[in-house]
């Protein structure tokens, strides 16, 4: 089978000299590169929104919008894919260092001389496949996952339900040594599609696909619903859940995903139990008011667990980053509870003491 023929790349010439322009095309449509020409800022960047370049060669000296600005407007236009710029800039120009800093990659002074030019060309447009070529595979890896995890949530949801049907005794009597083993099957199987849900969030999230349901959610309802959710597995530790309202005039209510706000919670009090082994779990609401003086509502979820280093709480809410603790999870949980607050416009801290416990607060918006 014969190979495709690979398509040239394209690239956007933007001066307001048309003979530098004429010049730089000729040069470039010599070496078979598809040559694209503006004359001033915001044609170039209407081109670029339009239909994105391989590579841009700006020119810095233009009249209204100079090349600076042009880099600028680029590179915070996150729509974007990556487009490498060049900036061609004159021998007594001190422009290099303020063009690098406001996004460029590289520079070429007039007048322009053909050897340089092409390679500087060839080393940027490397650059740009090399970056096409990693985002494509990370974007195939991420459908994989999702793909991998929706497949193993059937088969996990299927066994989850056969398993409840055993613990009811619908499919016949189980003696006293078989009902142990379903329990302990039973309780892997939950901890593994949980494990697998928590994965599919994050991708979700990290693929922009979440699809996130905002409306006035009542937070200590959510709370006590938490509360009532995890109790048995409180109680089977001997933890009491201690609930407490501080200081606040009204119910408090925030603007927010209530389904993700009720994840979040599900998320901190789940781990606050299942790391701790005496004492108790505390759930403390309190109003607060940040620097700015805005108004906040804080949870605080206080264990009295086996606490975290100093230095693994830098990086606690990182994807993938499991704690040195024997009963670590996947290093998923607080990463998904990290991007939860986040798309409520809130933020989340932890303050830990080996041997003594941890605190993790959250804040959120109060609705107004």
């Amino acid at each position: 089978m014969c190979s495709q023929p690979s398509r040239p790349d394209n690239i956007l010439v933007v001066d307001d000299s048309p003979d530098n322009v004429f010049l730089i095309q000729t040069i470039l449509e010599e070496e078979g590169y598809k040559i694209a020409t503006a004359e001033d800022g915001p044609t170039a960047l209407r081109l670029v929104e339009q239909s994105p370049p391989h590579l841009v060669l700006l020119d810095v000296m233009m009249p209204g919008m100079d090349g600076f600005e042009v880099t600028q407007r680029i590179r915070r236009n996150s729509q974007l894919p990556f487009i490498p710029i060049l900036l061609i800039t004159a021998y007594d120009q001190p422009s290099v260092a303020q063009g690098l800093d406001m996004g460029a990659d590289d520079f070429i002074r007039k007048p322009v001389e053909v050897d340089e030019l092409l390679a500087r060309v060839r080393s940027l447009l490397r650059l740009k496949h090399s970056v096409d070529e990693r985002d494509q595979i990370a974007r195939q890896r991420e459908d994989f996952v999702s793909r991998l995890t929706h497949d193993l949530r059937t088969p996990l949801v299927a066994a989850d339900r056969m398993l409840m049907l055993f613990q009811q005794g619908a499919l016949g009597e189980l003696s006293p040594t078989m009902k142990e083993a379903i329990t302990t099957m039973a309780r892997s199987n939950q901890n593994l599609l949980q494990m697998v849900n928590t994965l599919l969030e994050v991708y979700r999230f990290e693929a922009d696909r979440k699809v996130l349901n905002f409306m006035l959610v009542n937070l200590q309802e959510v709370l006590e619903e938490v509360i009532k959710e995890l109790e048995p597995l409180a109680q089977e530790k001997k933890l009491p859940i201690q609930f407490e309202l501080v200081d606040l005039q009204d119910n408090p209510k925030v603007i927010g995903d209530r389904l993700e706000i009720h994840r979040l919670f599900i998320n901190l009090v789940g781990n606050a139990i299942k790391f701790t082994d005496s004492g108790s779990v505390t759930v403390c609401v309190k109003a607060a008011k940040d620097e700015d003086s805005d108004s906040y509502i804080t949870v605080e979820v206080i264990d009295t667990g086996s606490g975290i280093p100093q230095e693994e709480q830098a990086t606690l809410f990182e994807r993938f980053r499991q704690g040195s603790h024997k009963r670590s999870g996947s290093g998923l949980g607080l990463y998904l509870s990290h991007r939860i607050v986040e798309v409520h416009q809130g933020k989340i801290d932890v303050k830990s003491t080996p041997g003594k416990g941890s605190v993790f607060a959250v804040h959120l918006p109060i609705a107004q």
